[in-house]
């Protein structure tokens, strides 16, 4: 894994510059490539052929392409021989040169070729050409910013702010969606002027323009698929295993995450078949069981007999969200982002890569908001004014639990996402503003700003779904190419190359997505069953117990920190804000602050995303 930079200007001490920003991507090497339109950076963390020979910017026979590539082609084996016949020449082992003569075989429509997860801009100094790419799902990351005529590119936010050029701008509209969602959804970041290339997208810069083009993006084809269950079950398997097996290429040592859910621990025993060896599990976990899986992990670590490591968190450090806040370059409250930084600095000290189990929730339907859509269909049947005025404020009278889930806590949290705009799809119980929160919340100047439609870019979405009437699968649409990129997938990355550590996500490899694509919804979802067809193709690999367990998932007691350990952090931090005085009502805010300490009600949703613009505020604005 590797981090990328560049612009289109001859400038060797800026591009050094900005690769050395992002240096803790690639700490094992490290180049650059000017000449008169265009510079590049890269910092290498080896993995495959850690010789010179691997050595980035990489350039082709006659030097008249120049790489920077960041990722991993897990099918570059396959596409060597076929390109050799054809007559390129290869000077190295790397999976990196295999992109450079797919370009001159193919052109842009390599990418339709490469099998992995990918970022790379390749310039094409013949033509004057520079040709940036991102995988189809968006597991590597790539921004870009275009003003004046000069465009600059980079793995990382941060890289591009080394240009002291680069004008440093809060994205209002950005911070609205983020407010929400809990992330901010792609083309735009949190810096206004400086946007995300899509997931499936090209850009070329060419003749003094830009143009982006989206290359792939998920099909269903409803009603193509003729396999039976059976069938689609026995083709699920290979495909796993063929996934994982791929995954497993690599020169230094590796190893897993095992949650003790269903898709990691799916990973480790499928690695078992490959690797009869010692191999290295990795693990955390808290003392309030209600958000640990520990004992569902020792027994599969069991099972596999892997040598399996625990890291138990029951701290949180102020200095280390700030410090995920710097990697992230925007923020993200994914509960689960710290404990992934902590994790990672734990495996790194014995591995390079790790597999991990990130993708299947979205694509087999695994999340509790698949299951929520489906109850709401018979929810929706009440009177709307039944279901909002008379259920939902009986909803909102009950007392928060203490425990991660439980019944009352799932009740209100089901009320809280059936009553907001029908718009949002099963999206809405993952959406965390309402109108009255928001009309509290945000100031006058900060209204006047925004587009507040919650909802505009599901809608978007929703529309370019070719899944019919089959509502499971749309669904499964939008949380694959709306919300895991710029969530999950996000954090995967920062979280990884902030210790140096690569993490593969085998269940996102795009043949086995595109096949789960293919098959109905109510294979996925059966009745409140989720990832049906996966437990299904899981039989006899794994433990009964770990097969049929439901969905726990590992994140930070954030709201139980707010009103312990972080509450003076909180208080202090949010009060001297001043992107928060600027855009909020700060006596709201302080009132949110008051009844979710008295455990009135539970706001950790709201507080903890406005605590992170606050830090991401002090780190990059001050």
């Amino acid at each position: 894994m590797c981090g990328i930079c560049g612009f289109n200007w001859n400038d060797e001490g800026l591009i050094k510059a900005m690769a050395e920003t992002i240096a803790h991507r690639g700490p094992n090497q490290k180049g650059s490539f000017c000449c008169d339109e265009m510079s590049l950076g890269f910092r290498r963390l080896s993995i495959i052929d850690l010789s010179e020979q691997g050595r980035q910017p990489m350039f082709n026979e006659d030097s008249t392409l120049c790489l920077v590539f960041n990722g991993e082609i897990y099918n570059f084996q396959e596409l060597r021989p076929e390109l050799e016949q054809k007559g390129h020449i290869f000077r190295s082992e790397t999976d990196s040169e295999v992109i450079l003569h797919a370009y001159e075989e193919w052109g842009d429509d390599c990418v339709h070729r490469l099998r992995g997860m990918f970022a790379f801009g390749l310039y094409d100094q013949r033509r004057k050409r520079l040709l940036l790419a991102r995988d189809r799902i968006g597991i590597k990351p790539l921004y870009y910013s275009w003003q004046n005529g000069k465009l600059r590119f980079a793995s990382e936010i941060k890289a591009i702010l080394a240009d002291p050029q680069v004008e440093r701008r809060i994205n209002q509209q950005a911070m609205y969606d983020y407010l929400g969602f809990e992330f901010v959804p792609a083309p735009e970041t949190m810096f206004a002027g400086i946007h995300k290339l899509p997931a499936g997208h090209l850009l070329v810069l060419e003749n003094g323009q830009i143009n982006t083009r989206q290359y792939w993006d998920l099909q269903f084809r409803p009603g193509q698929n003729r396999l039976s269950f059976p069938e689609a079950v026995e083709r699920m398997r290979e495909l796993l295993d063929q996934a994982v097996a791929s995954h497993l290429v690599s020169d230094v040592p590796l190893g897993v995450f095992l949650s003790g859910g269903l898709d990691s621990s799916c990973i480790v025993a499928l690695m078992r078949r490959h690797i009869s060896g010692p191999l290295k599990t990795f693990t955390i976990g808290y003392k309030d069981k209600s958000y640990s899986e520990l004992d569902y992990a020792q027994i599969v670590a069991d099972h596999c007999q892997t040598e399996h490591q625990v890291l138990l968190l029951d701290s949180l450090k102020p200095d280390y969200v700030e410090q995920t806040l710097w990697h992230l370059d925007e923020p993200m409250t994914d509960l689960s982002t710290v404990p992934l930084y902590l994790l990672c600095k734990q495996a790194k000290e014995q591995v390079t890569v790790c597999l991990s189990g990130e993708g299947a929730d979205e694509s087999f339907a695994g999340y509790d908001r698949f299951k929520a859509s489906r109850m709401n269909e018979w929810f929706s049947l009440l009177p709307g004014v039944v279901r909002k005025q008379v259920v939902g404020r009986m909803a909102a009278l009950l007392p928060d639990q203490p425990q991660k889930k439980g019944a009352v806590n799932v009740l209100k949290r089901f009320i809280e996402g059936a009553n907001l705009d029908p718009a949002g799809q099963h999206l809405r119980w993952q959406y965390f503003l309402n109108e009255s929160l928001a009309g509290k919340l945000f100031s006058s100047g900060f209204r006047s700003a925004i587009t507040a439609d919650p909802f505009r870019l599901v809608r978007e979405h929703n529309a370019r779904c070719d899944a019919g009437n089959d509502r499971i699968n749309r669904e499964i649409y939008l949380d694959t190419r709306f919300m895991m990129t710029d969530s999950v997938l996000m954090k995967v990355d920062r979280m990884s190359m902030a210790s140096s550590l690569e993490i593969r996500v085998p269940l996102l490899d795009h043949v086995l997505v595109e096949f789960m694509a293919s098959l109905p919804g109510d294979w996925k979802l059966k009745g409140m069953t989720t990832k049906y067809i996966f437990r299904a193709a899981l039989e006899g690999l794994l433990p009964e117990k770990i097969v049929h367990r439901g969905k726990q998932g590992y994140s930070l007691p954030v709201k139980h920190l707010l009103r312990g350990e972080l509450k003076g952090y909180m208080i202090e931090l949010l009060n001297d804000s001043a992107v928060i005085r600027e855009n909020m009502n700060l006596a709201y805010v302080n009132q949110l602050i008051e009844e979710h300490c008295s455990q009135r009600h539970n706001h950790n949703h709201i507080l903890w995303a406005l605590l992170n613009i606050a830090i991401w505020h002090k780190r990059f604005f001050r």
